[in-house]
């Protein structure tokens, strides 16, 4: 059964949005609807979206200074205490400077502190490789304890920004520095560790996470036009994995395009291919990042070089399907 989405994905007039507003309001709400709700970040507020909430609640925000390492270090003492700290920088920074920190103060301990890993991927832009974050889903996957979530838009960042209030353990999201197109709405539901199937079909099914799936999306009539029943599966939570909907999804239509804008390996590719080797194998394609870092471009171009957008899911699609 599919979820509800806007009706016309294809429009050249879709609204667009930075997901990292979607955090900055999110956060705000979750201040003012439980009072334990802090926030901690390193210089960046109005970059990383916290601003909102420090200027709202200005004796529960700590300015850290630029010192990631030690900002999930306080994250941690104040989850100690009974707060539920959200602490942001740029996601190369936090995980990529102070990953050893989150592993051994927060994981360790098992905190429920709130990462907040802004400008990850290439919607980056033109800060280049040194700022394109592609290695967070597999740093932060592979931590014990750790729940890692990629929101497709603004919007449903927003409602995880909530869940992750609530949550108990700790939590690791990844926002975008540019806009992109927002699919979700208001009544798209949201719960941490749930996959959605957002088209059904019956020949193949590609599974997408954070900003891929609204290309993934852009792929159904494209590839109808071609004869092919694709079915789309958004995974907004990479860990833990919703490996029942993924599981009945592609025991129905038997092949797999993965599409994530990080690197294949330890993402949600590997996530995907792990779940499939132990309890079905399928024909499998992993799209994303392939052992490169970034480049400095638009967001547009950099899909475009990388073969991130619709069109090269399409060819990798028909390419899998030909070799049966």
């Amino acid at each position: 059964m599919t979820v509800p989405i806007i009706k016309d994905i294809s429009a050249k007039d879709i609204a667009s949005e930075p997901i990292r507003a979607g955090f900055g309001r999110g956060l705000k709400k979750a201040g003012e609807l439980d009072a334990r709700v802090v926030a901690a970040c390193a210089d960046l507020t109005d970059s990383t979206k916290i601003a909102d909430f420090a200027k709202a609640f200005p004796d529960r925000y700590i300015e850290i200074g630029v010192a990631e390492q030690n900002l999930v270090t306080v994250g941690s003492g104040l989850a100690a205490m009974g707060k539920i700290p959200f602490v942001s920088s740029y996601a190369a920074f936090e995980p990529g400077r102070c990953w050893e920190q989150i592993r051994t103060t927060i994981c360790l301990n098992n905190r429920p502190v709130k990462l907040i890993g802004s400008h990850a991927g290439l919607y980056t832009g033109a800060d280049g490789a040194t700022h394109q974050m592609l290695e967070d889903l597999a740093l932060m996957r592979v931590l014990p304890n750790m729940v890692v979530l990629a929101p497709g838009d603004s919007v449903e960042a927003e409602k995880a920004t909530l869940a992750m209030a609530k949550d108990r353990r700790p939590n690791y999201m990844r926002v975008t520095r540019e806009a992109t197109p927002i699919f979700t709405t208001a009544d798209t539901p949201f719960e941490i560790g749930t996959a959605y199937v957002l088209e059904e079909g019956e020949d193949v099914t590609v599974i997408a996470t954070g900003t891929m799936t609204y290309q993934a999306l852009l792929t159904v009539d494209m590839l109808y036009k071609h004869g092919i029943d694709v079915e789309v599966v958004h995974v907004p939570t990479i860990k833990p994995l919703d490996a029942d909907t993924i599981l009945k999804s592609v025991q129905k239509t038997k092949h797999v395009v993965t599409v994530e804008e990080a690197q294949i390996n330890g993402g949600l590719g590997g996530a995907i291919a792990e779940l499939l080797g132990e309890h079905y194998p399928v024909p499998i394609k992993r799209m994303g990042m392939h052992d490169h870092f970034g480049e400095s471009g638009t967001p547009e171009e950099l899909l475009d070089y990388f073969g991130l957008t619709a069109k090269d899911i399409v060819k990798t699609v028909q390419t899998l399907l030909a070799k049966g």
